[in-house]
């Protein structure tokens, strides 16, 4: 039975966490991962302690980067691996516990604020790039001269984007070059105009332009994958950018291009899918996704503002990063709602998929916010920050007494009526919740001939129960009428005892129970 069901514990137990990957040769270390740049920020900053941070790919250089770097800098350096989270944001939970006074992220990065203040340096990598090729697909896709196009590209490949440009600017007169959205230097001025921020990337929009009347040509990809929806950061700028315009993509290796309009209008729709069942459902799971970045704690208390004017209720789960396994032991949430950064919120979900979908932050605002933009009309904000008070995209909920909160909805999925919500915002702390009245007694009887007889003065009548809406039931409520409710630390009821072995293999088959 445990071959056929499961995979033998021995194969669990010996399992890998995960590949360091291909290791960089010894002569380009300083070249590939800036070396020189990242010693002269660490001595400007004079740091002692000073973290880095590698994805899993990269693991495999971070000892010989850190001996390097402690050799130029003298200082002391930690490896940071195995975030919580996803490895694209920035650490500042590790580095503190390290007592680290600066960090170096290699890899690719979503460039989201941190939570708290640190300084950081970036490292995106240089790829190279085939600029001759790219610069003739660029004319195959965009033969107007005159049409507005911004240049894009994956992280890695940003460093070649003026180059690109530079080879384009003859003939293409409205150029725009994007650039990462990288923390500028302690003390330096910002610049005037300020250049527009989006998509982890800043656009020196001209005063009085906007990014809407732009196509894209985004610098990026390998052939080598072959489901291009494996690319969070192109999935990105592909819901965000504006529907009307074009959006083609360029292997910065051989300069194959590809329009993108059919896999942006696919990803769209599948969207608003998401948006129907978050309609549908009664119960959301909040799942925190990230610790380190700016304002998430605001963010999770609006969603859970949303679900309670919604008439649905919520459950707040910290899990780490959200796998299958973990997300099947809640089957009474109905959807999840993934709090993170924009590239682990549109991250590629694992082969075996979720039993329940998971849902970006803005699709949870679209559900239950009535004042939302219809489809086709509302942006598709990629960042939970955008939705915040204080966001040009900001949308405030109604007022309680609005007729959006009333207004007939027929599900797409189901093709029945939604009721409107149980629950809806009110300022009134008397109104916030409704209790079941007691049992009350009929007061007034049948006027007669009415039954075919009147009811005597002396006859009693069956008391009658007045049943009222209630709101839906708390998580709290709900999880406690489950048989298992988790770990009790029990604190100060056991006795203190000295640590032994437990018991080693997997449920299915521990080590002491033979081969039965």
């Amino acid at each position: 039975m445990e071959s056929t069901f499961s995979s033998p514990a021995e194969a669990a137990l010996q399992r890998e966490a995960g590949s360091a990957g291909l290791r960089t040769p010894l002569g380009d270390l300083d070249r590939v991962y800036e070396l020189e740049r990242v010693a002269g920020f660490v001595r400007d900053l004079g740091c002692q302690r000073v973290a880095l941070q590698f994805p899993d790919q990269l693991l495999g250089d971070a000892g010989a980067v850190a001996a390097r770097l402690e050799e130029a800098t003298g200082s002391k350096m930690f490896i940071l691996g195995d975030t919580a989270y996803g490895s694209c944001c920035v650490d500042v939970l590790g580095a503190e516990q390290a007592g680290a006074q600066a960090l170096v992220h290699f890899g690719p990065a979503c460039l989201s604020p941190p939570a708290r203040p640190l300084p950081v340096a970036f490292v995106l990598g240089q790829r190279s790039v085939a600029l001759e090729l790219c610069a003739k697909a660029f004319e195959a896709q965009n033969p107007d001269p005159t049409a507005p196009v911004v240049l894009l590209s994956e992280p890695s490949c940003a460093h070649a984007l003026e180059a690109l440009a530079t080879l384009l600017r003859p003939r293409y007169l409205d150029l725009l070059v994007s650039s990462p959205a990288l923390p500028l230097p302690a003390g330096s001025l910002n610049p005037n105009p300020e250049p527009l921020e989006r998509f982890g990337r800043r656009f020196p929009l001209a005063p009085g332009r906007c990014l809407e009347e732009y196509g894209a040509f985004y610098v990026g990809g390998s052939e080598a994958i072959s489901d291009p929806d494996l690319d969070p950061d192109l999935s990105r700028l592909l819901l965000g950018w504006a529907p009307g315009r074009p959006f083609s993509s360029c292997c910065p290796d051989t300069g194959r291009t590809q329009d993108e309009g059919v896999r942006a209008g696919r990803l769209r729709a599948r969207r608003r899918y998401l948006v129907e069942r978050a309609r549908d459902a009664r119960v959301v799971g909040l799942l925190a996704g990230t610790l380190g970045v700016a304002r998430h704690r605001e963010a999770l208390a609006h969603l859970r503002n949303l679900t309670q004017a919604a008439g649905k209720r919520s459950y707040v789960l910290a899990l780490g990063r959200p796998t299958p396994a973990k997300l099947a032991n809640f089957p009474e949430v109905d959807v999840f709602v993934l709090l993170a950064c924009p590239l682990g919120t549109l991250a590629p979900q694992p082969s075996g998929g979720f039993f329940r979908p998971v849902l970006a932050p803005c699709e949870l605002e679209a559900a239950c916010n009535p004042a939302w933009p219809p489809p086709g009309l509302a942006p598709h904000l990629t960042h939970y920050v955008d939705l915040l008070p204080g966001s040009p995209f900001h949308v405030p909920l109604p007022p309680a007494d609005s007729e959006l909160w009333d207004a007939p909805d027929v599900s797409l999925i189901t093709g029945d009526l939604r009721p409107p919500p149980a629950w809806k915002p009110s300022d009134d702390p008397e109104c916030s919740a409704l209790t079941l009245k007691p049992q009350l007694e009929l007061a007034e009887s049948s006027p007669a001939g009415e039954c075919g007889r009147s009811p005597l003065p002396s006859e009693p009548l069956p008391p009658v129960q007045v049943i009222q809406p209630q709101p839906p039931p708390s998580a709290a409520s709900f999880l406690s009428s489950r048989s298992w409710k988790g770990l009790q630390p029990r604190l100060g009821q056991t006795p203190v005892t000295g640590a032994v072995s437990g018991r080693r293999g997997i449920a299915i088959a521990y080590e002491d129970e033979g081969n039965s």
